[in-house]
Order: C-alpha cells, then structure tokens, then sequence
C-alpha cells in the first residue's frame, strides 16, 4: 500500500486510546481506518460465556459513535468458533457461509455486506470482538486482515479499560444511590421528627430555619439531652448542602493524644502508627457540613487549627506541609458556659467570636413541659417498634401527670429511656411510672432518708455509689481496672448515666 506501518499502528493507536468513553474511541478509529479499509460500522461486542451469548455495547458510523446494549444468543457451534484462539481476525466476504457470519448478519437483519471480526484477548482470555462491516459482498482482503491484526492489542486494551471505567460508573451511581437512600433515612429519624416543633421549640425552628441556607457557622447551645444533634440534623438537611456528606464530632470522646488526626487527617509516617495517609473528619465532611458537639472539650492546641480553618477554610494534615483548601459549613454545639470559659482562659477568646455569630439555645425539657405528652406518644410508638410489641400499650391513667411533676435533669434522652424502661416492664399493661419515678417532684424535695443518715433517693445512691467508684479507679471510666469494669456495665453505658447525673468525667473532671 506503499505506507509507513510503524505509522499506521501509532497514528491507530492514538484513536483507539484516545478516550475512556468506547463509543467516542471508536468514532475516531472508524474514521482514521477508513482511509485504508473499506468500513461503514464498527461495532463492539462484549462476550458473556456464563449467557452463552454476545453483547453488542457499542457502535460508530462515521458521523458519530454511541452505546448500545444488544444480547446475542449464541448457538454452541458459534460458541465454539468464538473461542477459538486462531485466526484473531476472520474475513466474513460471504457471511452465511459461516455460523457466526451468518448468526451476526441475521441479527441486523441483512446477509448483503461483509464482516472482519477482530477477537480480543487480554492475558489469555477472550473478552469479545469488534467487527467492521461494509456494505456489498467481497469488501475485505487478507490485507485488510492483517492490518486489523496489527491493532489487537491497542483495541483489547481499550476495551478492557472501557469495561473497568463503566464498572467504576456504575459503582459510583450505586454509591450516589446508596447515599441518598442514607440521607432520606437520617432525614426521617431526625430532620421531620422534631417533636415540639410547633410548640416550645417553635422559635428554635424559626432560627434553624433561617440560618439553614445559609454559610454561617451555628453554636446550638443547651444542657445534654435537649436534642442538639437533632437540631444539628435539621439544619443541615434543611440547607443547599443536604446532598453533601453530615459528618459529626463529639470532641469529649476522642482521646487528646488522638483528636489532631482524627479532626485534621495525618500523612504516612507522620507518627509511630501512622502507615498510610488518613483523611481527616474535615476533609470528609466537604462540600458539606461538620458537626462538632461539646467543642468545649477541644483542649488548646485543637482551638488554635480550629481558628484557621473557619478564618481560612483550609486545614493542614499531621505531619504534611501542603494546605487543603476545604467548603465546609461548622455547626458546634456545647453544654458548657463558653463566655465563662474565656473568662478563665480556658478557651480562646478569638474562636469564641468566631463560634457566636449565630448562636441558638435549646430549652431545657423542665421549661417546655407541654411537649412531654407529644414526646411520650412519639417515644411509645417508637420504642414499641424497635421492640417489635405486637401493639403500643396505652398510659396508665394519672402517668402524665407524674411526667409533668417530674424535674428531668436528663432532659429528653432521660425521657426516652424512662418510656423505654415503661415498655419493657410493663408485659403489655397500661403504662405507669410510679416505680420509676417515685417521689421525684419538679423541685427534686429532700429525699427520705435511712436512720443511718443516707439517701433513699434512687438516683442520689446510683451518683453516691459511681463517685467512690470513681474514687477507686482515680477518675478511670474505661479499661482495664476502669469504673465501668469494677460496676459491671458497658463504658457508654456508665458515660450516658453519668451525663444524667451530672457526674464530670475526662477533661471536665480535671477542670
């Protein structure tokens, strides 16, 4: 042909390789092989032995390529001419001469044209085939054949990474799927369940709402178990960044030693321990929102960073030395008197400003007490789910207005416990709380005490007796010798008591 083949198959390569997307590398060979092979189609086909059939995933014309998804079923004597390893390239000049010929042409729907079929391996074993056809009988020579030949491998590589880049699609799309799915169903545990919306916390939801589209950064201020990670929730799926990821912190429980890299990430090596690169909590909540509960408990050096990502937006792994540019939006919460804090010196004065742009208090359950008869109703037919009772018992006359009298010094999550605690004792009768409350009024009145002195008052003894734990295991809640060891219950378990009571622990027992 009085050509350069070196040329050839680099300039062929070229178009072949020249995208991910099949359809378009395909375009652009077409076009490129045209100038030496008589071709009007190419089409790629994709073989699945386990169907015992040939998948058509795309095809080019001149004017354009595109994907398409056409099965073939395959005789057992074209199955066995698909996958013989020799000749990788079959002239089809007469294709109803030929099983797989004529098993290709039926299915277009003409026998009035000539085929090449070029097979494609990759280490051994037989992806499929991309043919050309051209119109009219007699269109390709051995000539053809063999430059076709020359491009098995640029065309077999191509196809194989086609095949990889639409598996890394489609496990995109299920990725995306999956974490909308997640997002409606935290949107439904939390956003649309804020019992009390329309009543006392009718103005916490008018400022949710307010501040929701917008970037600021939001302090949800209130004592623990008022619902502040619900709130949180609220705001973020209410915002123009509820498709993006809701990443939350409890600062409190991240050990100090540790909190720089779980906030920030850390580069390989950046410590004893350290064996690959880690992405830090900011860096996974962008594009979206970071909630940091009891930020009060950030010790010094994680207020510092804390002050350059909201002035900056940027944060630096442990041990790298290259600046991440973050779109993130903060929303802190605490139990803990900031204002006072800075006073002491004890948080940073300049991350407090930074923090109070909007801030928002959550009232305590002991002054919005007309949402305890929405929250008992909404904790019964909830509870009685996750318990999977065959009906949700009803109240025991006089049982709200036992709730009613009660202080709740553990605020909603002490009601949603004592409600869980009603179901499992109560073996379907009408919910009481007589035993589970006792005396307790809304001022808490001195308990009745023993003739030796000591409290009866059920949560004083519960508090007494974790204290001398305390004592004993020298502040020490988890481990080996810890108070939840030494009493016998789960370390989270004995943390969520102790918040109830109001017995400091960690940081704040050192304060």
């Amino acid at each position: 042909m009085g050509f350069d083949e070196n040329d050839f198959f680099r300039r062929a390569t070229m178009q072949v390789l020249s995208s991910l997307d099949i359809e378009v590398a395909m375009w652009r060979a077409l076009k490129f092989l045209r100038e030496f092979i008589p071709a009007d189609m190419m089409f790629l086909h994709l073989y699945q032995r386990d169907l015992g059939a040939m998948r058509t995933i795309a095809m080019a014309t001149p004017s354009e390529g595109k994907k398409i998804d056409r099965l073939h079923p395959l005789t057992k004597e074209v199955r066995t001419r698909v996958e013989e390893r020799h000749p990788h390239v079959m002239i089809l000049n007469e294709p109803e001469l030929d099983p797989l010929g004529k098993n290709m042409f039926q299915h277009f729907g003409t026998l009035d044209a000539s085929g090449m079929v070029l097979h494609l391996d990759v280490e051994g074993e037989r992806l499929g085939a991309l043919s050309l056809v051209a119109m009219g009988r007699g269109k390709f020579s051995e000539e053809h054949a063999r430059l076709m030949s020359l491009l098995n491998e640029p065309f077999a590589i191509a196809f194989s990474h086609a095949l990889q880049h639409q598996e890394v699609l489609k496990l995109k799309d299920l990725l995306a799927d999956d974490n909308r799915y997640l997002h409606r169903e935290l949107f439904h545990l939390s956003g649309d369940e804020i019992v009390g919306a329309d009543f006392a916390l009718k103005g916490v939801m008018a400022m949710a709402r307010q501040v929701a589209s917008l970037n600021s950064p939001v302090l949800l201020l209130g004592e623990t178990g008022v619902g502040k990670d619900v709130i949180a929730n609220a705001i973020h799926y209410s915002s123009p960044r509820k498709d993006g990821p809701f990443v939350k912190v409890n600062c409190g429980a991240i050990p100090e030693t540790l909190l720089d890299s779980e906030l920030f990430g850390h580069e390989k090596g950046a410590f004893t321990g350290a064996i690959s690169q880690k992405r830090g909590r900011f860096e996974r909540a962008d594009h979206g929102t970071i909630f940091l509960d009891e930020i009060g408990e950030l010790p010094p050096q994680a207020q510092v960073r804390m002050l350059r990502v909201l002035q900056d937006k940027e944060i630096e792994r442990v041990g790298g030395t290259i600046s991440i540019t973050l779109d993130i939006r903060l929303i802190a919460a605490t139990n803990r008197n900031l204002e006072e804090m800075v006073k002491e010196k004890k948080f940073r004065e300049d991350l407090w400003f930074r923090l109070n742009v909007f801030p928002i208090r959550i009232p305590p359950l002991r002054e919005r007490k007309e949402d305890i008869p929405a929250l008992v109703r909404h904790f019964v037919g909830r509870k009685s789910r996750e318990l999977k009772l065959a009906a949700s018992p009803s109240l025991a006359r006089g049982a709200i207005d036992q709730l009613l009298a009660y202080h709740w010094p553990g605020n909603v999550r002490e009601l949603e416990n004592v409600v869980e605690r009603a179901l499992i004792l109560s073996k379907g009768e009408p919910l009481a709380f007589d035993d589970l409350l006792g005396a307790k009024s809304g001022d808490r009145p001195p308990a009745a005490a023993t003739p030796q002195g000591q409290s009866l008052n059920l949560d004083e003894v519960v508090s007494l007796h974790i204290q001398r734990v305390l004592e004993m295991t020298k502040g020490k809640v988890h481990g080996k010798g810890g108070a939840a060891e030494v009493l016998g219950i789960n370390p989270s378990t004995l943390r969520n008591r102790m918040n109830q009571l109001g017995i400091p622990y960690g940081r704040r027992a050192r304060a």
